[in-house]
């Protein structure tokens, strides 16, 4: 599904320059449930980014679904992330003043779903990860955790083959931690590649496979 080879990627602010990957080389496997590895600054948040559409390479290659996406134009690189990928982040990213509902919807409102539509498919993403009695609660009253439920929902909501979750439970307390831990878990027996970024051992013991990616390189890669 993923083939990144020797890709690198250089920030630049005036005169200085960071080499932030240095020739990374990945592949992810339709269905498989990865967990990429790494201190602050090793990398791990800017191989996400690549890996997601999110952000391009300045040399190597990426393939996705067997198409090569270097050179493609920024309207093009969005279609094909809107497509293909849903994001999940530590931090939630939810609109206060929005219901529960409300939030799953955004996705569809700058896709042009009809509002009908919208609302069927919001609330069932929403009662797929267990909060369809809280659909219609703003987000301060809702829970962490039931936040960061809202949040996997409004990323399945547009039915992506690939899930990013960039430190999913890093707001958490230990208990909705793993009820987060548990939906992942459940999303990938249904089918769902799942690509996990954290820096905890325990958090990514629940994927198939871990890679560790040290000073822009990758410095280990085996089942977790």
């Amino acid at each position: 599904m993923i083939c990144l080879r020797e890709a690198r990627k250089t920030y630049r602010s005036g005169t200085q320059s960071l080499e932030v990957l240095k020739g990374v080389s990945v592949e992810i496997r339709a269905r498989e449930f990865i967990a990429i590895m790494g201190p602050s600054g090793s990398g791990k948040s800017t191989l996400m980014n690549v890996l997601g559409c999110l952000d391009t390479i300045d040399a190597g290659a990426y393939e996705l679904d067997g198409r090569h996406i270097q050179g493609l134009s920024t309207d093009e690189l969005a279609q094909l992330r809107n497509r293909h990928f849903g994001f999940v982040f530590q931090m939630f990213n939810l609109i206060p003043r929005l219901s529960a509902l409300r939030n799953v919807e955004l996705p569809m409102i700058y896709g042009r779903v009809r509002a009908a539509e919208r609302q069927r498919r919001a609330a069932l993403a929403l009662q797929s990860v267990g909060l369809a009695e809280r659909m219609h609660h703003l987000p301060s009253q809702l829970s962490g955790g039931q936040q960061q439920r809202v949040a996997i929902a409004r990323a399945l909501v547009g039915e992506p083959a690939i899930l990013i979750a960039d430190e999913p439970t890093g707001s958490l307390d230990s208990v909705s931690g793993g009820e987060i831990l548990q939906i992942f878990r459940a999303l990938h027996r249904q089918g769902k590649t799942i690509i996990m970024v954290t820096h905890d051992r325990e958090i990514a013991a629940h994927a198939e496979r871990v890679i560790v990616i040290r000073d822009g390189r990758i410095a280990q890669e085996n089942p977790a």
